[in-house]
């Protein structure tokens, strides 16, 4: 089973977000195709989910599949889908000895019943956990969340069980998929693309960020350690001014 560290890094961050990004090219590198690629991604994310405590990191959220990623060919993305059910299946016992949490954020309603089956079965297997909390957005897109979360609260007003005038900027999180979670300190990209692409808008509005070359299945836990102390070298005023 994992362990906590005995002592998490003062200055490190608590939470932080990964756009997996680069497993097609990894793939395309060495003459395979791209799912490949995506198998040594999902791999990678095993490596990175263990290396998390001992930096003091006690939320994990990675970008698994966008509402855009159904644009690819039918067959990445069939291909994708069946990824993610084996992953589940083959993870869920590790996750849950290893006192991992796991949660999903996005739209479940385009996705098979059999995955979301499975991905209720790993939140309801692993809910009791609270070493890491491992959180996948799935068919998951920021414009889309809020798009989503605002429906529901205009049927609270609606209803009447929110009045227009209480509606402020600490409101609408509450409604997000992200809801029981701390909004990101540190949001990472790898691959060497330098745009956010739809992840966790409203969360990120005050993380810090990373935009590195090295491509998702060649990440490693070392890469991790030098961005978490990165981070703690910065210093986040959060709009202030330093004293």
């Amino acid at each position: 089973m994992l362990k906590a560290p005995h002592t998490e890094p003062a200055n490190g961050p608590r939470h932080v977000a990964i756009i997996m990004d680069g497993n097609g090219r990894w793939a395309q590198a060495r003459g395979r195709p791209r799912l490949f690629g995506h198998h040594a991604g999902a791999r990678r994310v095993r490596e990175v989910v263990e290396a998390c405590p001992g930096l003091g990191i006690k939320y994990l959220t990675v970008f698994a599949f966008s509402t855009e990623n159904w644009k690819r060919t039918q067959a990445e993305v069939a291909g994708l889908m069946s990824l993610f059910r084996r992953y589940i299946i083959k993870e869920t016992r590790t996750l849950k000895k290893n006192g991992i949490r796991v949660r999903f954020i996005g739209d479940r309603v385009r996705l098979d019943k059999k995955l979301t089956e499975l991905m209720d079965t790993l939140e309801e297997e692993t809910k009791d956990n609270d070493l890491v909390h491992l959180t996948v957005a799935l068919n998951y897109g920021g414009r889309d969340e809020v798009a989503r979360a605002t429906k529901r609260l205009a049927r609270d007003v609606a209803e009447g069980h929110l009045l227009p005038e209480d509606v402020d900027e600490e409101t609408l999180p509450k409604y997000l998929d992200t809801h029981v979670l701390p909004d990101p300190d540190l949001v990472i990209r790898t691959s060497g693309e330098a745009r956010i692409s739809n992840f966790l808008l409203w969360q990120s509005a005050y993380s810090e960020y990373e935009f590195i070359d090295t491509l998702w299945p060649d990440f490693t836990a070392a890469e991790l350690e030098r961005l978490c102390r990165n981070f703690g070298s910065r210093e986040r005023r959060f709009g202030a001014v330093p004293a």
